[in-house]
């Protein structure tokens, strides 16, 4: 992974941080006039900084890039050495100044290099698309050279897919938390497309973290802050949080309003697959609840986020398409795709009488030449009986008779085409 930014200070002091804590080792350094043993901070810093003061007009000008191995690999220092000065060979920073540190906070080995974009002459190392044009294709060779374990093998994805934070296994307030939550934060938003706030936290909820900013009245909302929280199994916050500015990646509030910006486009272009992919789960099951299409879903790699108000009363729905890796709102999809629209499509009931007794005390109270009528929803051309309400729970609890809802999309033009005759 190749991360840049325009604090050089800070990627080497996350590095050196961790060397305190006796987390990383600084391996080896490139391009410096001294020996690693003899280098201080500041002069670490200084090489880097120097370069980067050769041009003023990057905004951007701090590369830091990860390498990640399989768990499984047992490399000695000395290689991994190797490794790095090849790599960064190959992506066209072999000239300039690094430092590499291993790091041994993770289930896996993997090295940190930081480095400056800003060469000896002033111009900057293009950094476009480095990682698909030359980082690709320096891994696949690294991996034949050296005999390691391929990245794109199903040994090694399993191994990288996102494991939720177990909140009760973390000791508040310390490294441990900050690192949990900053795995997470660094695959979602790096992998996942959503335009909000709550689009984004419902990915994170899967892993057990929340972006948080706090009660209207809070000083954290006033002030346009954030914290990430962790949550236990019940969903409930725990733990000291972590303010957004002291995570590395600083995914504060006015960073995730540009991702906002950047991601709602990208999303449009992938609506319609979620949307067919929904219409087919709808299809193929007879007689559909929310239950069973959220189960339906979840084969189709589709998770299903239900939101309730405090009595019960589902009021919203989002989709978390892991295909294409877009967060949808119900809405955004359709008026068939929001919570209403799917409700009705399920015909959804309330399990908890108490609640279902509180929605029919709301509803219109339905005349004697209303009973026994035939109602015709937007969705589809078949009608409902309504059936007589009674107080009995038993027969409210009964399910109405609905006819199989088959989206417009799927219906079949039944229409033959005439065929064109020759006139002579």
């Amino acid at each position: 992974m190749i991360h840049s930014s325009n604090s050089i200070r800070n990627a080497l002091n996350y590095n050196e941080q961790k060397v305190q804590q006796k987390q990383a080792k600084c391996l080896a350094v490139c391009g410096y006039p001294k020996d690693l043993d003899d280098l201080t901070f500041s002069q670490k810093l200084c090489r880097l900084t120097h370069l980067a003061s050769l041009n003023q007009r990057a905004k951007v000008n701090s590369v830091h890039i990860s390498l990640n191995f399989d768990p499984g690999e047992k490399l000695p220092e000395t290689t991994l050495e190797k490794i790095a000065n090849v790599y960064m060979e190959k992506i066209g920073f072999g000239k300039q100044p690094y430092l590499v540190y291993q790091h041994f906070d993770a289930g896996h080995p993997h090295l940190h290099i930081v480095t400056t974009s800003i060469q000896a002459d002033g111009k900057r190392i293009d950094m476009h698309n480095l990682g698909r044009t030359k980082s690709q294709q320096a891994r696949v060779q690294i991996e034949k050279d050296f005999g390691l374990i391929a990245a794109d093998s199903r040994k090694l994805k399993e191994v990288y897919q996102i494991k939720p934070v177990l909140a009760q296994r973390i000791k508040y307030g310390k490294s441990d938390t900050r690192r949990a939550i900053t795995n997470v934060l660094d695959a979602v938003l790096n992998n996942y497309k959503f335009s909000s706030l709550p689009e984004l936290n419902a990915v994170l909820k899967l892993y057990n973290v929340i972006a948080d900013r706090g009660s209207e009245d809070s000083r954290t909302f006033q002030k346009k802050g954030l914290v990430y929280r962790v949550l236990d199994e019940r969903g409930d916050k725990v733990g000291v949080p972590i303010k957004a500015s002291l995570i590395y990646s600083k995914p504060t509030l006015k960073y995730l309003e540009t991702r906002f910006d950047l991601n709602e486009p990208l999303k449009q272009k992938q609506k319609q697959h979620t949307k067919t992919t929904i219409d087919w789960a709808l299809e193929r099951l007879t007689n559909p609840t929310l239950d069973s299409l959220i189960k339906a879903l979840e084969k189709d790699r589709i998770n299903v986020v239900v939101r309730q108000n405090k009595d019960g009363v589902i009021y919203g729905i989002t989709y978390l398409d892991h295909t294409t890796k877009c967060v949808f709102n119900g809405s955004d999809l359709g008026k068939a795709y929001s919570a209403k629209g799917i409700l009705e499509s399920c015909k959804a009931i309330p399990t908890d009488i108490s609640i279902l007794k509180a929605n029919i005390l709301q509803q219109p109270q339905i005349t004697t030449e209303q009973k026994n009528t035939v109602v015709q929803p937007a969705w589809s051309s078949s009608a409902i009986a309504v059936n007589k309400i009674g107080n009995d729970p038993e027969e409210i609890m009964r399910p109405l008779s609905l006819a199989n809802y088959t989206p417009y999309q799927l219906k079949r033009n039944k229409k033959k085409r005439k065929k064109k005759r020759l006139r002579f």
